[in-house]
């Protein structure tokens, strides 16, 4: 059975720092690439941040570039998102998303594993 874990979400003020984790089993991870994405309230999904299979290459969407960092340890079948200098607006549902193949890694349509979500609040 494939189970993506997510955890780390919280309340934080603006300013403030989280960091999210994404536990995975049941899939050997180092075949996928992997990514967060969000959804805030009455908003579509979108792409927060991906990384390829070895960690190599990372890739942001452009309002959290520069904040958030995307990385993953495959011994461990763990991905994480350092999340620093939050905002407001980045508050929201965060999933984490396996991706099999070499599709778009910013198309959500794409993914076949999905995480629970893990609320992230950011107000004061």
């Amino acid at each position: 059975q494939v189970q993506l874990v997510d955890a780390g979400g919280g309340l934080v003020q603006p300013g403030g720092s989280l960091r999210l984790s994404c536990a995975v089993s049941g899939i050997t991870v180092v075949n996928f690439r992997m990514s967060w994405f969000r959804q805030a309230p009455g908003k579509e999904r979108e792409f927060v941040a991906g990384i390829d299979w070895s960690g190599t290459f990372t890739y942001y969407g452009d309002s959290v570039k520069g904040r958030f960092t995307i990385s993953r340890d495959n011994a461990k079948n763990l991905v994480s998102l350092q999340m620093n200098n939050l905002k407001p607006e980045d508050t929201g549902v965060y999933y984490c998303a396996a991706l099999a193949g070499h599709g778009d890694i910013k198309n959500m349509s794409g993914y076949i594993y999905w995480g629970q979500g893990t609320q992230v609040t950011v107000s004061s």
